[in-house]
């Protein structure tokens, strides 16, 4: 039963992300940045050796990507 809770809450989740995507241009915004700023992450981390730069710029997109994360929290709790 609680795991179909969950699964409910999460699927209630995804449908309000979806409407804060199409709805909601800060939301969008700070979604389409998050999602480009994981693909830049996630390119750098596919090196077979990093260089200080390259850890550094990691270090600076993942509290890039954590800013933008937090931002549509903020307003995913405004909707809830």
């Amino acid at each position: 039963m609680l795991f179909l809770l969950g699964a409910e809450m999460a699927i209630k989740e995804e449908e309000l992300i979806e409407r804060l995507m199409r709805e909601n241009e800060e939301f969008l915004k700070a979604k389409q940045a998050h999602a480009h700023l994981a693909k830049q992450l996630e390119e750098l981390e596919k090196k077979s050796f990093l260089t200080p730069q390259d850890e550094m710029e990691i270090k600076i997109i993942k509290k890039k990507k954590l800013a933008f994360k937090d931002q549509m929290e903020k307003i995913l709790v405004q909707y809830r």
